[in-house]
């Protein structure tokens, strides 16, 4: 085992030390609406006018190759960023680049309301204002540390890692960092980042959609709106709502993938009960394949993979764990495209 392990190291240092060569990189936002301002709403700011919100910025990296392979759309989650698919806290490849580097088409999204999306101020001015009761404020969601530590299941009480653990520990700092102010709450309901999603599909011309935790049913619910451009589902570490039969029937033709770590029922305190996220998550697999869905549960200890938290994705097996998502994507995305 120990050979085998430092095999799979020795690979990996190799293969992240080649060039990365890519065929094109950028950025764009995709969806929003205008918004007009009153005169009394714009102060504090520039005053009244017309403003873009609930738009999505969206980065992207096109390997050489990447023309071969459907896009990949990655999600981030509560109160983080798109950083949560780059570069790890201790300084690894991360999934955007490992995923390029393996010549897929990259695209990473920032939340509608979070990071470079940008947010509605019109309600923060109008309390400034005076124009409305501050009671109409909306609550801006923050993580700390000793949430973070306990929701993502870095040990069982906060400052105590489990022994069998992956998350790098030593480089935990690097991770409170990434974690910055939830703004959902000023958002509309539907979230438009489910439209986002559903629409950058159609703008590539096909997508697999991938969420985490916060995000990780926005896949699923982006195909509710508009499926007809989304080729696979991806869903990491979240609850799975009760779908009506007719809403199971459309997720159904798409292939579908769900992925739970280690430790779900092994964390004192904290608001998450993953174990129950994952029973919900099995019933809703379950009622997929019912459908005639093609529709998978990777829950890694049962698949012998031990001590992953909920931030796998930044995991010290992180590779081990998006070669097992590639491979799903080439066997049940892919060789469908391929027919």
């Amino acid at each position: 085992m120990k050979l085998l392990a430092w095999t799979l190291m020795l690979t990996s240092i190799a293969f992240a030390q080649k060039p990365l060569t890519i065929a094109s990189q950028g950025s764009f936002f995709i969806g929003g609406e205008t918004k007009a301002l009153p005169a009394a709403g714009g102060r504090g700011g520039f005053g009244a006018g017309d403003i873009t919100i609930n738009q999505m910025y969206v980065q992207f990296q096109i390997p050489v190759n990447g023309d071969r392979h459907v896009p990949v759309v990655m999600v981030h989650g509560c109160c983080l960023s798109s950083k949560t698919w780059e570069t790890t806290p201790d300084n690894r490849m991360g999934w955007s680049e490992y995923f390029v580097r393996k010549d897929r088409p990259v695209y990473l999204a920032d939340q509608s309301s979070r990071a470079r999306s940008g947010f509605d101020p019109s309600t923060l001015n109008a309390v400034k204002a005076g124009t409305i009761p501050p009671s109409q404020l909306p609550n801006v969601l923050v993580a700390s540390h000793q949430t973070a530590w306990t929701v993502f299941r870095f040990g069982p009480k906060y400052g105590e890692a489990f022994p069998d653990g992956q998350f790098p520990i030593q480089a935990v700092d690097e991770l409170y960092k990434q974690m910055i102010p939830d703004l959902n709450s000023t958002l509309p309901n539907p979230n438009p980042t489910l439209k986002n999603m559903a629409a950058l599909a159609v703008k590539l011309k096909g997508a697999v959609l991938m969420g985490h935790s916060e995000s990780g049913f926005f896949p699923e619910q982006a195909a509710l709106i508009d499926p007809s451009n989304i080729k696979g589902l991806i869903s990491i570490e979240m609850g799975c709502p009760d779908l009506k039969p007719e809403e199971i029937a459309i997720i159904a033709k798409i292939p579908t993938m769900v992925m739970f770590g280690d430790h779900l029922n092994d964390v004192q305190g904290g608001p998450a009960n993953w174990g129950s996220s994952l029973d919900s998550c099995n019933k809703f697999v379950q009622k997929v394949k019912d459908k005639g869905g093609d529709a998978e549960m990777m829950y890694l200890p049962k698949m012998g993979i031990k001590g992953n938290s909920h931030m796998l994705m930044q995991d010290r097996n992180s590779d081990q764990l998006a070669d097992l998502i590639l491979n799903w994507i080439d066997g049940h995305v892919e060789k469908k495209k391929a027919r």
